[in-house]
């Protein structure tokens, strides 16, 4: 990998001097302008607008354009002559937690290589000091004309650079969140958590650009003299009508593409409405069935009642006649003894 900076870390009285390479590379597929008509570059020429005539790479310097039109040249020299410490030097001006750091501020990223037997024991230093804090350092530099904000991270047994945006180039999210009140259910939230649980986790190396291999493969068969591969038809997405019923055919669908059962989705009762009634004929047999029920009831009572009725009468009748016959036999029994 080839440098594209070269500097020093500034850690208190330290100095690490330090290479800048670049840590991410592009894959994605170019294409050149061409000529509709008969396949032919189209370029574009660096014109001298005084001279009216091409110019070489050679002859191209800076140069500000004031606010009247006024081109000031400015060189090379003139910017490694800046009145500022960070012109060379990555200058370390804090330590703070990673989880500090917005990831909109992240910029582009850098590796830093030691520049040099001197400087692998300094920079071994910041490396474990760094490991062992848990913490990212704040740094300010300066690269292609301007003072930037970075942090630098342990990755693996090297230190990268992750360039910041400063705060002010951030924008807030101001009136982009929906103005619309709206209420989010438990059960919802537990299927969405389900769903998030369905779909878990992911090895990012196994990740890869689909698009580029497609076009890639068109490219190969237009090479070929071949007809471009079709595309499947975009699957069709309705209107989204009904939350819970789209967040049950996520999680299964989930759950069948990892080869998982897919298991029963309970389903939410649904609300009666207060306002409708009952039907007249569904209600009329109920209610005879009612009245026929306990008017049964209530004969079988009158009835019971009747035949405890009779039965206590016809107990006192023989009673009665009972206590009158040991009367009638007390008096023949008195009258044959006075007779005697």
């Amino acid at each position: 990998m080839r440098s594209i900076w070269n500097g020093a870390i500034s850690f208190g009285l330290v100095s690490i001097p330090i290479k800048l390479v670049n840590a991410t590379e592009s894959h994605s597929i170019s294409f050149r302008q061409i000529h509709t008509e008969d396949g032919g570059r189209v370029r574009y020429r660096k014109v001298c607008e005084l001279e009216d005539r091409e110019i070489s790479q050679a002859e191209i310097g800076k140069g500000y354009e004031d606010a009247d039109g006024t081109i000031i040249p400015i060189t090379d020299e003139d910017l490694a002559h800046l009145p500022l410490p960070t012109a060379k030097t990555i200058e370390i001006v804090a330590f703070v937690p990673a989880d500090r750091i917005d990831p909109l501020q992240m910029d582009a990223s850098y590796y830093l290589q030691a520049g040099g037997a001197p400087a692998a024991k300094p920079y071994t230093l910041l490396r474990e000091a760094l490991k062992r804090s848990n913490k990212v350092a704040i740094a300010k530099y300066a690269l292609r004309g301007r003072e930037r904000l970075g942090m630098l991270r342990v990755v693996e047994d090297a230190i990268a650079l992750h360039g910041l945006l400063w705060p002010d180039e951030v924008r807030a999210p101001e009136g982009l969140a929906p103005d619309t009140k709206v209420t989010v259910s438990d059960k919802e939230l537990d299927l969405a958590d389900a769903l998030m649980d369905t779909l878990g986790e992911i090895d990012l190396d196994e990740l890869h650009d689909e698009y580029r291999e497609a076009l890639e493969e068109v490219v190969a068969a237009k090479a070929a003299g071949e007809a471009p591969p079709e595309s499947p038809e975009p699957a069709r997405s309705g209107k989204v009508l009904d939350l819970m019923a789209a967040l049950e055919k996520s999680v299964r669908e989930a759950k069948e593409s990892r080869g998982e059962e897919p298991g029963e989705v309970r389903q939410l009762p649904q609300r009666k409405s207060a306002r409708s009634a009952p039907k007249e004929t569904g209600g009329k047999k109920s209610t005879a069935r009612t009245t026929k029920s306990t008017t049964t009831k209530k004969a079988a009572a009158a009835k019971k009642t009747t035949a405890k009725s009779s039965q206590g009468t016809k107990k006192t009748a023989a009673a009665k006649k009972a206590s009158t016959a040991k009367k009638t036999a007390a008096k023949k029994t008195t009258a044959r003894k006075r007779t005697a």
